[in-house]
This record gives structure tokens, sequence and C-alpha cells, in this order.
């Protein structure tokens, strides 16, 4: 896989999620506790360390001015992160991130039967190359509170504790030495 840059990254991330109601960003690592700098970036009191794209819907703008900083994100502490995330492997992080690009509440299987299946999942792995080979992965995802090595693909995708006031919402945390990645999806019903 070639090396990640700014275009590279905005491409593929418009490409993978810009259709969907997501939240997408990176933040750096300044804390010994992976989870303050997740909830740093959530809060939007950080910004790209690398000064590339972002993925933010207008509706998150609005509800930050109007409602909370971290909108739609809850107030959270980091043992809140902590507690309600699971590790994963990164094939599995990268399934999952794959499957964040459609409606995933709506349908269980959104990744598996896409004409373009290979491609979403290339751009998924592209995405989280990002943050090397020693990254870190955690996920909302109750699939992972019951197994290990999940199947995002084969098994139906489920939310966990919410993160958010919505309905259901589901996500993934990247943790590298560096940085720091969210990748969150909402049913914003």
């Amino acid at each position: 896989m070639p090396p990640i840059d700014s275009t590279v990254w905005d491409a593929t991330l418009e490409r993978l999620l810009d259709d969907v109601y997501t939240f997408a960003g990176t933040g750096p690592r300044r804390d010994e506790d992976w989870a303050r700098d997740v909830l740093a970036l959530m809060d939007r009191s950080v910004t790209d360390p690398r000064g590339w794209r972002t993925l933010e819907w207008q509706i998150d703008k609005e509800g930050r001015e109007n409602v909370r900083p971290s909108f739609p994100f809850l107030p959270l502490t980091a043992e809140q992160v902590h507690a309600w995330t699971y590790p994963v492997p990164a094939a599995a992080a990268a399934e999952l991130l794959a499957s964040l690009s459609q409606e995933w509440f709506f349908e269980g299987h959104p990744v598996r039967t896409r004409p373009d299946r290979d491609e979403v999942l290339a751009d998924a792995r592209m995405l989280l190359s990002r943050f090397g080979a020693d990254a870190a992965f955690r996920t909302s995802s109750d699939l992972a509170r019951t197994s290990a090595s999940p199947d995002f693909l084969a098994d139906d995708l489920a939310g966990g504790r919410a993160f958010t006031d919505y309905v259901m919402d589901l996500g993934l945390i990247a943790v590298s030495a560096d940085e720091v990645g969210v990748f969150w999806s909402f049913n914003a019903n």
C-alpha cells in the first residue's frame, strides 16, 4: 500500500464516508491516556495535527454552537470511553470502517453484498494506514464485546452503549503513538 498523504486522505475520506451521517477526524496524542485525546477530538478542542480534512456535518456545527461543544457526542469521561469500547484487530477495524460507509442501522450487512466491496475495503484500509502498523483499534460495537475478532462483514452490525443522544451510533477509534482517529456513524432519528 502506498504511503498516505493529504491528497489521498481527502479523496479516500470523501469517497468512503461523505454520503452518510458520520464524523471522521484525527487529533494529536498529547496525554498518556489515549481516551483523553479522543475526548479532546470529540470536543473539537484539537484539530488534525497534519492539517488534513475532517468530515463533519452542518448539523454538528449548529449543535456545537447551540447544544454543547462535543455535539453530537455526549459529555463523556475517559473512564466511559475505556469501558464502552472494545479492542479489535486491524482487519476487523477495516471491515467496520467500510461498513460505516452505508446506513448500517437499516442494512445489517452493508458491505458484504456491494459490487464494489473490495474497493470499499481498500479505502478503509488506506484511511487506517495513516495510524501505522502498531496502531490499536477500539469500537463501540457489541460484536467486539462478545468476540476478540468480530467479523463485521458476516455478522449483523450492532451498536453498543450510546455515545450520542441519537437512537443508534457506532464508532471506531484508532490510536497510534502520535495521533488518535475517531470515525463515528449516527442514526439521527
